[in-house]
């Protein structure tokens, strides 16, 4: 049928419309029972609260192409589409269009976003409300040992000496002098930094300022203050970061918001987008969430327009779904005061006195409410309707310790729509077998009756009977069950067939014998299949290392690729290698920088693999033979024009070409060249002034030795992660949103899964407590509306904290299995993975992770016979 037909039929619609809304409706009946409801949306607020393996991106995506077809959505009226990573945005943009295509609408009818890109994209259109200026500041991602938080340590040290010294002596201190050096270069190497590092971040993307925490720090009454030098660390920082024109990513959150200050700006970009879809909304901070409830908020000078086209098909809609005005309110949008009452629509506002501060600490950005946070729509009048659908699954949320993501405020606001019928559940997964299915349920429900609070009344209820009841903050697990999907699912091979009995639990006699386990297992699978793929997810680094080791006769013997993904991520290879090659230009004539350099251009296959140590011992005889010098061979000749061209680019070349030329002769390809561009533009703009070859090397050492520098990815990064006939290594946490058919966990021990928070030995000077995590627990406790705990509580609540994040993670492990999931626990392991060598280390008693147990009185059919 041409596009171009226009002519009505008796019944008002033209053919194109009358096809269309065919096509809307067959893309409404592929989606299951859960991912209706988001296709079924004319409007409003809706939380979905979604199972591993639900489809939640598909069922997005199909519901934005409808969104777009049925409200007539174009370039100027878009629809908003955010997640949380590139490789996620990518996905989910490639699926829109498919969808858009098929159903013959333009696409630039919306957009999708990365969190950050968005507010860099808001914040980079408006320089002067924005206060970035993206040519002269530089992007920063510090860690600990990062010199911008080596720097607000010492400064905090030189103005605040009395607070210092008080942490010097800690709970004891007898005046020794060698014990008082010990103490201090712990204070300033690990304590003070890691305090920093955690506070910052986690007030700053809660939208607390310093001034804040002073505040907050007159609540408490703890020895050291611990809230008031978490602050004076904070304001020294921001010092520091303004001063050097350095911006982090919270900065990017923030400068957005004061974009959106503006009215009138603020209802220009209103008026750009029609609505907002979140996914994994989970893993969303409190400011982030402020950014996309603002965005989703229709301007009181626009009447909005919430009818579908009437060309589409009449879809009936239950009541519950329409906009209600009797959901709680909130400050108007404009204010961008985050209110933090906890969310009940029966229950009386718990704000806490006002505690504004001087307009002088940071003018340019917004204060935060002091009353309490919340997750609550903008009121529901006329001219205020928050067109946003948020997706995610709390259960799925494993970044809460480590970062500000934190699954109470995607809770509250499922609590809150379900208080006005605004909740669905795709519950409904086709990805795994039945009896990985049934571990997984067995597993929330486990976890929450022996780890809940024991003042929470609410029963837990078994995985057939679970009810879509409001989850209570105690517990570790949001209470829902993955259920099966319909026979008639359009998903090729849903809930697929288990492999032997699907769910396998060894208790091997050491981490060795484990290993072994996992090779023959694997040896057998694939040659049964070889079409099928396979993954081994590991809690720690070292862990994954040592079953890479351990497991390298596979491609010789089978010809099964083991990939290791902490080797081959490409997360710094690209910084670490240029400054390799700059420190050889630099100095040509050192055995160390020239052998280094080699060992790049060896493991970039450019020269033949050979004894370095034999051409580095003597670099000039090496890089300019004489006469009388032994004649080189074939592969040395080749290792030496490679050099010599180097430092012939050295001289002819400026220096801010150096990093591109040297990309170039590496033969990186498109991702890594983009990556090295993105570097060469971050050195230019810190050695503005002074390009020299030092500074640029002191620049560079500092990305390489202290900075998590991103490199661009491609837009399928998962792609590598899941080829067929190959054994994948990876940590459970790089894991999230893949699947395999075959997932190996080993080593779950209960010292690393759920694991024990510990006080490093040269800390526990100070207590038995690390002022990180107590500082962290006393903020939350803020944001979340509650008294803020003493040291000793607050360090107990981290522990429960920590301990139900560890339990979501190896529920998220165990979710990664289609056919087959293996578990196992040694009787033998490691005192820690950090300091295991693999050479002779002896090995001790170990307890299992306490879910195995459980798992093995509950399938007794999965237990194993070790071979």
């Amino acid at each position: 049928m041409s596009e171009d037909t226009d002519t009505k039929s008796d019944s008002g619609q033209t053919p194109l419309s009358a096809w269309r809304a065919q096509e809307l409706q067959r893309l409404r009946n592929s989606l299951r029972r859960g991912q209706q409801p988001m296709a079924e949306w004319q409007g409003g607020t809706l939380a979905v609260s979604a199972v591993p393996g639900a489809g939640k991106s598909t069922g997005m995506a199909k519901a934005a192409a409808i969104a777009i077809a049925n409200y007539q959505l174009h370039s100027r009226y878009q629809l908003l589409v955010v997640t949380f990573t590139r490789s996620a945005a990518a996905s989910i943009r490639a699926k829109i269009r498919d969808d858009l295509k098929t159903l013959k609408v333009p696409q630039n009818s919306f957009v999708v976003y990365t969190l950050h890109g968005l507010a860099l994209y808001i914040a980079n259109r408006h320089p002067e409300l924005s206060g970035l200026n993206l040519d002269s500041s530089t992007l920063v991602t510090p860690n600990q040992s990062h010199r911008l938080i080596r720097a607000c340590v010492e400064q905090w040290i030189a103005n605040y000496p009395r607070r210092y010294l008080t942490l010097l002596e800690g709970r004891s201190f007898d005046g020794e002098e060698t014990e008082r050096l010990r103490r201090q270069s712990v204070l300033r190497t690990e304590v003070l930094p890691n305090l920093a590092y955690t506070v910052i971040h986690e007030a700053k993307s809660s939208g607390l300022l310093p001034a804040d925490l002073w505040h907050l720090s007159e609540q408490t009454t703890d020895e050291y203050g611990i809230l008031a030098i978490a602050a004076g660390l904070y304001q020294q920082y921001q010092t520091i970061v303004r001063s050097r024109e350095f911006i982090d990513y919270d900065d990017m959150i923030l400068a957005a918001l004061r974009v959106l200050e503006n009215d009138a700006i603020r209802q220009l970009w209103q008026n750009q987008f029609f609505a907002v879809f979140e996914d994994e909304a989970q893993d969303s901070t409190p400011l982030q969430y402020r950014l996309l409830q603002t965005l989703a908020t229709l301007p009181a000078t626009s009447e909005p327009n919430l009818q579908p086209s009437t060309s589409q098909p009449s879809t009936s809609q239950p009541s519950t779904s329409q906009p209600s005005t009797s959901q709680p309110s909130t400050s108007q949008p404009s204010t961008f005061q985050p209110s933090t009452s906890q969310p009940s629509t029966s229950q009386p506002s718990t704000s806490q006195p006002s505690t504004s501060q001087p307009s002088t600490s940071q003018p340019s950005t917004f204060q935060p409410s002091t009353s309490q946070p919340s997750t609550s729509q903008p009121s529901t009048s006329q001219h205020h309707t928050l067109n946003l659908i948020r997706v995610g699954d709390p259960n799925q949320a494993i970044n809460s310790t480590f970062t500000p993501a934190d699954p109470i405020y995607f809770n509250w606001f499922c609590q809150e729509c379900q208080g006005i019928g605004r909740l669905a559940t795709m519950d409904q997964a086709g990805r795994s077998s039945q009896v990985i299915i049934n571990a997984a349920n067995f597993i929330v429900n486990w976890v929450n009756s022996t780890y809940g609070s024991k003042n929470s009344t609410e029963t837990v209820p078994q995985p057939d009977s679970i009810p879509q009841t409001q989850p209570s903050p105690e517990l570790p697990f949001r209470p829902q069950t993955i259920r099966r999907v319909d026979a008639n699912d359009p998903q090729p091979d849903a809930n697929p067939n288990p492999e032997g009995r699907g769910l396998e639990l060894y208790t091997p006699k050491d981490i060795y014998h484990t290993v072994e386990l996992i090779g023959k297992r694997v040896v057998e699978l694939f040659a049964k299949n070889q079409n099928h793929n396979a993954a081994v997810l590991v809690r720690e680094n070292r862990q994954g290392s040592f079953v890479v080791e351990q497991l390298e006769y596979l491609k010789r013997q089978h010809e099964i690729e083991v990939y290791d993904v902490q080797k081959r991520d490409r997360e710094s290879h690209v910084p670490s290698q240029i400054l390799t090659l700059l420190q050889f230009l630099d100095r040509p004539h050192s055995p160390d920088y020239l052998k280094a350099a080699l060992d790049v251009l060896v493991k970039r296959q450019l020269i033949p693999t050979q004894d370095l140590n034999a051409l580095s011992t003597y670099p000039e005889q090496f890089l300019y033979p004489g006469p009388l010098d032994p004649p080189q061979t074939k592969a040395v000749i080749k290792a030496r024009r490679y050099c010599c061209d180097l430092l012939r680019a050295r001289l002819e070349l400026p220096n801010y070409h150096l990093i591109s030329f040297l990309a170039q002769t590496l033969n990186y390809d498109q991702s890594e060249l983009a990556t090295a561009d993105k570097l060469a533009e971050r050195i230019a703009k810190q050695t503005f002034g002074n390009s020299s070859i030092s500074e640029t090397l002191a620049v560079l050492q500092e990305i390489v030795s202290s900075e998590r520098f991103e490199p661009v990815d491609p837009d399928n990064t998962d792609s590598p992660y899941l080829r067929s006939h190959q054994l994948t290594v990876i940590t459970m946490h790089k894991a999230k949103g893949l699947d395999w058919d075959y997932v190996f966990l080993p080593f779950l021990h209960e010292d690393t899964l759920p694991g024990n928070p510990w006080v490093p030995t040269a800390a526990q000077f100070l207590g038995e407590f690390t002022l990180a995590e107590v500082a962290r627990a006393q903020i939350r406790a803020y944001l979340h509306g509650k008294p803020l705990p003493m040291a000793p509580e607050a360090w107990e609540q981290a522990a429960q904290l920590k301990t139900a994040e560890e339990f979501r993670l190896l529920y998220v492990a165990m979710t990664r299995a289609k056919r087959l999931l293996w578990m196992a626990a040694a009787d033998l392991g490691p005192f820690r993975w950090n300091t295991f060598s693999g050479k002779g280390d002896n090995l001790q008693q170990k307890k299992p992770c306490p879910v195995l147990p459980a798992l093995n009185a509950q399938f007794p059919n999965s237990l194993m016979v070790n071979d």
